[in-house]
């Protein structure tokens, strides 16, 4: 059975072997007529693109042509008169997969971002004849945009009109500049300037596209300005309730202010008739009415839950301050015997009350001073109650605490020589930590 399960092994692993060189193999031919292809390629993309476009693609072969001689070489050596270990052969051919496989992808990755730019190179000339048809289209709408620009400045501010770019004059130079940049592209690739045609096309379309947008523009503003003017009214009118309301809340100098401001931003608001932006006015007043709310809001739940005075907040303070000093002159004069638990509190009390006092002037942070403060408190009377179970469960039942007789006790019951334990534990248990026992028996 062990002999049966030993050749049934070699058998699995020779197959293993078997297919790994079989793919070895595969790999290194498709990958060589793939580098072949790839260079066809990259000639007609040349001629169609010009040099710049296609500098990454001859990178790209260059290197793979480089690494590729490698795995030819790892293959002769397969196969060379010099006998292989299994393990020697397998390395190989898994380096050979390795290096085809990175191959094909480095070629997939350059020429995939060529395949858009060659598919416009190839329908330049319908897109030449669409750019030019588009621009005529264009150029009938100048005389309505212009007409309706005319019309917008006689209701909207000129700053209104330049959020959008209403100007139908440079929607007409920008279909001019469409216009002679198509006439270049069309000259330069007669000319078999591939590199210069296609930069020329780009930027004709790109002409059109903005052009087109810009008109667009004027179409679309006066909805725009429409939707904003009735959404404005109904600002204003909330606004006005608001500021009725926020008369019967409660006075605080935030809601004081925000009335003001939203006050002044009704009171900057243009009269009838007069040009205006009411895209601006629309956000300014929005803010104000926005700032109001939340100041009212403030106010309210403020009334609700009324602050503490600053001498509650500082009874707090001095109570946490006591117990902090309880809790460190038990600590600091048995140190010996203090636990990590007693001392972590004392530590984490100490810290809470060093963030107390910036807080306390403050109404908006005088309730979590408050907080802070108990919180200190706590955390030093668990340390108190922590360093008096540790001194309690290390300090021996017949411990006397005035005499230094009494046997031969140590700080934890053990001995130590000359008895008076009770006292001398937890002196000890502080040299002892600190290190200096050596020099008091000294």
């Amino acid at each position: 059975m062990w002999g049966r399960r030993r050749r049934e092994e070699r058998e699995q692993q020779e197959s293993a072997d078997a297919d790994l060189a079989r793919r070895a193999r595969t790999a290194l031919v498709t990958a060589d007529e793939r580098i072949r292809a790839t260079g066809d390629e990259l000639v007609f993309a040349v001629a169609e693109l010009g040099e710049g476009p296609t500098e990454d693609l001859r990178t790209g072969l260059a290197a793979v042509k480089e690494h590729m001689a490698e795995a030819f070489h790892l293959h002769q050596l397969n196969h060379d008169e010099i006998p292989d270990t299994p393990e020697e052969l397998r390395t190989r051919n898994a380096r050979i997969i390795q290096l085809c496989d990175w191959a094909e992808d480095v070629l997939d990755e350059r020429t995939a971002a060529l395949q858009a730019r060659i598919a416009l190179v190839r329908q330049a000339p319908q897109i030449l004849q669409q750019v030019r048809a588009d621009v005529e289209r264009l150029r009938d709408r100048l005389p309505q945009a212009r007409t309706t620009v005319e019309r917008l400045a006689r209701h909207y501010s000129p700053e209104a009109l330049q959020r959008v770019r209403v100007n139908a004059d440079e929607a007409e130079q920008l279909l001019d500049f469409a216009l002679h940049s198509a006439d270049v592209s069309e000259r330069r690739r007669e000319a078999r300037r591939s590199e210069e045609a296609n930069l020329a096309l780009e930027t004709a379309t790109e002409a059109v596209r903005r052009a087109t947008s810009i008109l667009d523009g004027v179409d679309d503003f006066e909805i725009e300005a429409m939707r904003a003017q009735s959404t404005l009214a109904d600002v204003v009118a909330d606004s006005r309730g608001d500021i009725v309301a926020a008369r019967q809340a409660p006075q605080t100098p935030e809601v004081t202010r925000a009335v003001a401001d939203l006050e002044a931003a009704l009171a900057a608001l243009p009269g009838p008739g007069t040009p205006s932006d009411p895209f601006s006015d629309l956000a300014s007043l929005s803010d104000a009415n926005a700032a109001l709310d939340a100041a009212v809001a403030k106010a309210r739940e403020r009334a609700a839950r009324p602050v503490p005075s600053i001498a509650h907040v500082r009874h707090d303070i001095d109570a946490a301050d006591r117990a902090i000093a309880v809790a460190g002159s038990l600590i600091n004069g048995h140190r010996g015997w203090i636990g990590a638990d007693a001392r972590t509190r004392y530590a984490e009390a100490q810290r809470v009350r060093i963030d107390i006092d910036p807080l306390v002037a403050d109404e908006d942070t005088r309730e979590q001073a408050q907080q802070l403060a108990r919180r200190a408190a706590q955390l030093a009377h668990e340390a108190l109650q922590l360093a008096q179970r540790d001194i309690d469960s290390s300090r021996p039942d017949d411990d006397d605490w005035g005499s230094w007789g009494g046997g031969r006790r140590g700080p934890r019951g053990g001995g130590f020589g000359g008895g008076g334990g009770g006292l001398l534990g937890p002196v000890l248990g502080g040299v002892l930590l600190g290190g200096l026992i050596g020099d008091v028996f000294d």
